[in-house]
């Protein structure tokens, strides 16, 4: 808080201490009177600032050396009473200049003085607080042309001090000093707005020191980067602050043609700029050379800061010097473009909006002038384009390619002057072809194969989605880095959105047919050119542009999708299978072109229609990638048009669904997503839903191309895929084509039998899916032991008592009796009494009945299945494996389907049986595999017809298979899990228990099971199984428990018995009591579940637990004798 408020009492304050510093100077003088500066009002301070200068400027004018210390003290106390005070009188203000200038003026050098940092700043410092302390227009008379030589010099110094000084502090200071010498700082109140006149007369008046300022400062700014991001920034600040003020259109529009003489010396009239169009023109042409410099250099700048500045340093000089720098508009759009794609969010998003603001403002297109150089710079660069796409890194291509997308924004319609130049857009294409070659010598992409039969997705994701959502990942030959893709597609989606498309189409048509190679890489650009052409994700800087129409568009589409599936583009070869193959080859009618590998690229080669061609893994994985590509450009038609790609879906969706029905994963999955996007753009809900509303079309096109199939292979694929996502509706619709499909594999069986039993099988898979058997539809019941205990339990436990109820002789009689009652009636010993017991009355007979009984018509999937049964017999002896393998697959699901119709199944399961039996035991492991599967299917669905067959054919072969693998798989080592033959013995074993228990086989054939099994619970087999030969000791269990218990004791035997009464003799089996060998575990195991059952439903895993003893007297009967 200030003491002294009036000027009377500052003065008595402050003069003892002037006095004292005029008498001496000394830095202990300097600091008292700055001292007793603070204890003064900024008010008297005014009124007696010449007073307090006069001390402190006599000190610096005082001849004879004086330490830097009290120059440096001088100038801080000045500093302090200007940032106090205003400067009102012009003469003062030109004095404190000139003597502050020189506190850094070396007499015997062009360089600043060599002094300490300390007292440079203060200097800065000092200047910079003297030229705000200026009061109103006393700023202004200060810049009168006599001015020139000492604000030259301070211009000077202060770039000498940016430049060649080391601390970053006074370069920075340094710099922005200079701003307020040329009135260019960022405060809001210095200067005033200057009127017309005025900056016309600072304009002529700095335009002196445009040169040298222009020139040092892109010599600071193209430095080494380690001077600091801030000296940058502040250095293109002042560069374009002061050209773009110098070099003002809006001023020297206003410049007379003569110039008007100054009162001044002759020498500082030499000094003086009259800025007419010659020294607008040369002037224009030296920063040309510069501005070019700086931007080249500062667009590579590591620091994001300096980016963003360099946009504005391109904003301010477009917009405020679009015809005096109209030569560098080339470097500075080229610089502003290059930074579309920065790596920061803040230069991107920044560089947007000025790229916005210049297209409303037309500062391009409204300037012929700025268009032709564009224009210029956009030929130049398709010319250089195919060279610097091959040579540069994938650094320098995503510059040049950000480079070209910038152009094609800026210039907007006015592109077409590039593109109607035949040799650019010739070089344009060749380079977009070039870069977008593709890598095609992986073999993952021709061996990832579509196994299984995955249904499409149940609906799109979403409304909004974008085709470019789900494109594939592809590699490249000539870039690994994304984002250069990304670039490619926007190019491409700009020149179809401004460009003329027609033009456009045809020449990349051209390409497309001229040459293999060039096909993929001309269907991705013209897929592109299509999407950016509707509009729909283009950034549109152009808004008086006017889109393609949606009837042009449309014949566009049509043009290019019959192109896509026609015969020799859409049926290429894309694998090696004897079938497959075949089918290429037959839709080709005058030749085929196919690509073979060479030493560094894919050559075309032509094969005659008649020759056997063997393509090469490059020629495959090309086909599938070009297959790929046209599907997802149909998706881009979709994605274009909208509703109205409706139209055309006669010649889309057929093709489509051919293709998401092939058994390449790739093709497969493009296919699908293809399907997405024509849902999305036709409003359909699904997949799904897109077939069922267009099934009679599609059942018809399949109905026709069946009559003629060596013409369309593909036709079973279409129905395939049409089953696969489909509902029951569906089937009155493809009743009859089902006839022809079977028709036709009486007639192709030999050649085309693979296709046709995946149509098949699609078709069963569907029936079983769309008729579910009602027993099947109950919830499943658990094969638990709780089950078995249940069904154990209901034998008779007469002896079932504790010790505190002991076993008495009327119990074990009143046991034998019911036991020997049982097995009479088992035998089939039962006297005429009690048959008359068990016939029933006679049967009732049926009042409405008037006639023999008619049977009901057949439901249709009855009869599709019945029919497909019948010829899957035919085909189990096929000498294809893969055939025999689906087949049986089939003769599985047709099982399934005819379950609740035994008078079909039956007859054609008899039929189906020897052939079954064959491929049981006569085969390759992997078809023995899948037979014994379809043979559990018949087990659970046929019964008792099955069990005399299965025990004479089968089961023999099946025990003596598991006898002569089991000392194999005992001494195997962990590998062996993985083998064949270990997942046969598997299968067999986990199938085995189920049958027996289905079948219910007799005591002799359960004892051959038993025998094969008993092996596989040695600890010595692999784990898995052991637990699956458990698993048939459990089902045995079932059938018959006694025998299962006594045949476990003979294997090992964990305790001794006692007779449950003294009339009894004690019971000795063959099992050693508690001698442990491999089979313990699992008889111990078995035992117990056996005892839970018997004794409750839930399993007893208590250890030590006794016998059953019905069991244990059953087995006792046999070995003992009553007394």
């Amino acid at each position: 808080m200030a003491v002294f408020d009036s000027p009377e009492e500052a003065f008595g304050a402050l003069r003892p201490v002037c006095v004292r510093l005029t008498k001496r100077q000394t830095v202990e003088n300097v600091e008292a009177l700055q001292a007793q500066l603070r204890t003064v009002s900024d008010s008297a301070l005014q009124e007696l600032q010449q007073y307090v200068l006069f001390p402190l400027r006599f000190t610096l004018k005082t001849p004879g050396p004086k330490r830097e210390r009290l120059i440096q003290s001088v100038v801080e106390c000045l500093t302090f009473v200007l940032a106090s005070t205003c400067v009102r009188e012009q003469e003062l203000l030109q004095e404190l200049f000139s003597e502050l200038s020189g506190c850094l003026y070396s007499p015997s050098s062009q360089k600043p003085a060599a002094v300490s940092e300390e007292l440079k700043l203060a200097v800065i410092q000092g200047l910079s607080t003297l030229m705000h302390s200026a009061y109103g227009d006393v700023i202004l008379t200060f810049y009168e042309p006599s001015i020139l030589p000492r604000l030259g010099f301070a211009v000077s110094l202060l770039l000498g001090l940016a430049e060649q000084e080391k601390s970053k502090q006074i370069k920075i200071a340094a710099l922005k000093c200079l701003q307020v010498l040329l009135l260019q700082c960022d405060c809001d109140d210095h200067p005033r707005p200057l009127d017309e006149p005025e900056q016309e007369q600072l304009g002529d008046l700095f335009a002196s020191f445009l040169p040298g300022i222009s020139t040092a400062l892109s010599r600071i700014i193209t430095g080494d980067f380690k001077q600091g991001h801030s000296i940058v920034v502040s250095s293109l600040k002042t560069f374009y602050k002061t050209v773009g003020f110098v070099m003002a259109d809006e001023q020297l529009g206003r410049v007379s043609k003569v110039q008007a003489k100054p009162a001044v010396e002759h020498r500082v009239a030499e000094l003086m700029v009259h800025r007419e169009a010659n020294w607008v023109k040369n002037t224009g042409d030296k920063l040309t050379v510069l501005i070019k410099k700086v931007t080249e250099w500062v667009s590579g700048h590591p620091h994001w800061k300096v980016r963003l500045e360099l946009i504005e340093l391109i904003e301010a000089l477009l917009l405020k010097c679009s015809r005096s720098l109209v030569k560098s508009a080339g470097s500075l759009l080229k610089a502003l473009v290059g930074l579309l794609n920065d790596e920061s969010p803040e230069v991107q998003a920044q560089c947007n909006k000025v790229l916005r603001l210049l297209a409303d403002q037309k500062v391009v297109v409204g300037s012929r002038a700025f268009a032709d150089v564009l224009s210029e710079n956009l030929h130049s660069l398709a010319t250089s384009l195919p060279r610097l796409m091959n040579s540069q890194d994938d650094q320098g291509k995503f510059s040049t390619l950000s480079l070209l997308l910038g152009y094609l924004k800026l210039l907007g319609p006015k592109v077409n002057f590039v593109l109607n130049s035949a040799a650019h857009l010739q070089r344009l294409s060749k380079a977009l072809i070039q870069v977008l070659e593709l890598e095609v010598a992986d073999v993952k992409i021709v061996e990832e194969r579509r196994w299984n039969s995955d249904h499409l997705s149940a609906s799109p994701a979403s409304p909004a989605a974008r085709p470019s959502s789900h494109i594939q990942r592809r590699y490249f030959r000539f870039f690994t880095d994304d984002r250069i893709f990304l670039l490619l597609r926007q190019v491409c989606q700009l020149l179809g959105f401004y460009g003329n498309l027609y033009l456009l189409v045809d020449h990349f048509l051209d390409l497309y047919h001229e040459s293999a190679v060039y096909r993929k890489q001309a269907a991705m650009i013209l897929n592109e050119l299509v999407a950016g052409a509707a509009g729909l994700e283009v950034e549109n800087l152009h808004e008086n542009h006017i889109k393609t129409s949606p009837e042009e568009l449309r014949e566009i589409v049509t043009s290019l999708l019959e192109e896509y599936t026609s015969q020799e583009n859409w049926y290429l070869v894309t694998c090696i299978e004897a079938e497959e193959m075949e089918e290429e080859l037959t839709v080709k009618q005058s030749g085929l072109q196919a690509i073979t590998s060479g030493a560094h690229t894919c050559q075309v080669t032509s094969f005659p229609a008649f020759s056997k061609p063997s393509p090469t893994i490059c020629s495959m994985n090309s086909n599938i990638w070009q297959i790929c590509i046209q599907l997802e450009g149909i998706g881009h038609f979709a994605y274009a048009l909208g509703t109205d790609f409706r139209l055309l879906l006669m010649s889309a969706l057929y093709p489509v669904l051919e293709k998401a029905g092939d058994q390449t994963l790739l093709i497969s999955q493009a296919a699908t997503s293809a399907m997405m996007d024509i849902c999305h753009a036709c409003g359909y809900d699904s997949p799904q839903h897109l077939i069922n509303q267009n099934s009679d079309y599609l059942v018809n096109g399949i109905s026709l191309n069946l009559r003629h199939l060596s013409l369309h292979p593909h036709t079973p694929k279409v129905l395939e895929v049409m089953l696969q996502n489909s509902g029951a509706s569906l089937l009155p619709l493809v009743a009859d084509v089902v006839q022809d499909v079977l028709a036709a594999l009486d007639q192709f069986y030999d050649k085309r039998a693979a296709s046709f039993v995946s149509v098949l099988h699609a078709l069963l898979a569907a029936l079983v899916q769309w008729f579910p058997d009602p027993s099947d539809l109950r919830p499943p019941q658990e094969h638990s032991i709780g089950e078995e205990g249940r069904h154990l339990s209901e034998r008779p436990a007469t002896l079932q008592k504790g010790p505190e109820n002991p076993t008495t002789a009327e119990d074990i009689e009143q046991f034998l009796l019911s036991y020997l009652k049982e097995k009479d009636v088992a035998d089939g010993n039962v006297s005429d009494f009690d048959e008359e017991e068990e016939q029933s009355g006679p049967p009732k007979v049926d009042e409405n009945d008037t006639g023999p009984h008619v049977k009901p018509p057949l439901p249709l999937q009855i009869q599709i299945a019945t029919d497909v049964m019948g010829r899957c017999i035919h085909l189990l002896s096929d000498k294809s494996l893969k055939i025999r393998l689906k087949v049986l697959d089939v003769l599985g699901l047709c099982v399934e389907v005819l379950q609740s119709h035994k008078d079909q199944l039956l007859p054609m399961a008899h039929r189906a049986w020897p052939a079954l039996v064959h491929r049981l035991t006569n085969d390759d492991p992997r078809a023995v595999l899948r037979a014994f599967e379809v043979l559990q299917t018949l087990g659970g669905k046929c019964g008792d017809f099955l069990c005399s067959r299965f025990c004479k054919d089968v089961l023999p072969k099946l025990a003596g298979s598991l006898v002569t693998q089991a000392p194999i798989s005992a001494r195997a080592g962990p590998v062996y899990s993985h083998t064949l033959a270990f997942k046969l013995q598997l299968a067999v074993l986990q199938g085995l228990g189920p049958l027996c228990e289905r079948l219910d086989l007799g005591e002799g054939d359960l004892n051959k099971v038993a025998d094969a099994c008993l092996i596989y619970l040695s600890a010595k087999q692999p784990m898995k199984l052991q637990e699956a030969a458990r698993r048939v000791f459990l089902h045995l269990m079932k059938v018959d428990p006694d025998s299962t218990w006594f045949l476990l004791h003979e294997l090992y035997c964990p305790e001794q018995f006692v007779p449950p009464h003294p009339s009894l003799h004690p019971v000795q089996l063959r099992g050693a009591t508690g001698q442990q060998n491999p089979y313990t575990a699992s008889v111990l195991f078995l035992l117990r579940e056996l005892q839970g059952a018997a004794s409750s439903p839930l399993p007893s895993l208590q250890t030590g637990a006794a016998p059953t003893r019905p069991k244990a007297v059953a087995a006792a009967e046999k070995t003992a004798k009553v007394d």
